[in-house]
């Protein structure tokens, strides 16, 4: 899964860089949120039960 952007020269690799930091940085926020709304979810039982009683109809 090697994606084109690291067969660039060494002149784009601080850009490169600079787009995975970002790109880093942001999968981390979404993962933190990710978790917060599981979290929240677990607490309160019946939202978590109605979605598996959707994917259960279809």
């Amino acid at each position: 899964m090697s994606s084109p952007s690291r067969d660039t020269p060494k002149k784009q690799a601080k850009e490169v860089d600079e787009e995975d930091k970002a790109f880093k940085q942001k999968q981390d926020e979404e993962q933190k949120k990710l978790e917060e709304l599981k979290a929240e979810a677990a607490g309160k039982g019946p939202l978590a039960t109605g979605e598996i009683k959707k994917s259960g109809r279809k």
